[in-house]
C-alpha cells in the first residue's frame, strides 16, 4: 500500500510521467514511431526514383538528406518527439517548377509506400490531411 501511494504521488507530481507524445500521438504510433517512419521513407525514396513522374525531381537531390528531413517533418506533424529543422515548404520548393501533376504523383507514390508498409487506411488519410495544406506552398504558380 505504501509503495502504491508513493508511486501515485510521484506520478501526480509529474516525475514519472511518460513523455506527452506517447499518450497524445496515436498517429505517430500507427506509423511505427521513428523506426516505422524511417522504413516508410526508405521505401518511399525507392519508389520516387523508380516512378518516371517523380524521378526527375528526386534523382539529383541528396536523397539521404531528403529522407531524414521527411522523417523529422512527418514525426513532428504527427506530434511525435521530433523537431523539423528544415526549410519551409515555400522557399525550399520555390525554384523547382513543381506542377499539380507532379504533386499528385508524389502523393500517389506515398500512398503506395504506406500500403506496402501496412499502414491503416484511416492513418494514411490522417497524414494526408496534415500534409494537404502544404500544397499551396509547393506548387509553382505561373
Amino acid at each position: 500500500m505504501k509503495k502504491t501511494l508513493i508511486y501515485l504521488t510521484i506520478v501526480a507530481a509529474g516525475l514519472l510521467a511518460t513523455p506527452a507524445f506517447s499518450q497524445e500521438a496515436p498517429l505517430y504510433k500507427a506509423f511505427g514511431e521513428k523506426p516505422g517512419l524511417v522504413k516508410l521513407m526508405d521505401d518511399f525514396m525507392i519508389r520516387l526514383l523508380a516512378d518516371p513522374r517523380t524521378k526527375p525531381h528526386f534523382e539529383p537531390s541528396n536523397q539521404k538528406r531528403v529522407k531524414e528531413q521527411l522523417v523529422d517533418q512527418f514525426c513532428a506533424l504527427m506530434k511525435g518527439p521530433c523537431a523539423y529543422k528544415g526549410a519551409d515548404m515555400k522557399s525550399s520548393h520555390a525554384n523547382l517548377d513543381i506542377k499539380k501533376s507532379d504533386f499528385n504523383a508524389l502523393v500517389e507514390v506515398l500512398q503506395f509506400s504506406m500500403d506496402a508498409q501496412g499502414i491503416p487506411f484511416t492513418s494514411q488519410n490522417q497524414l494526408l490531411a496534415l500534409l494537404a495544406p502544404m500544397y499551396r506552398d509547393i506548387i509553382t504558380v505561373k
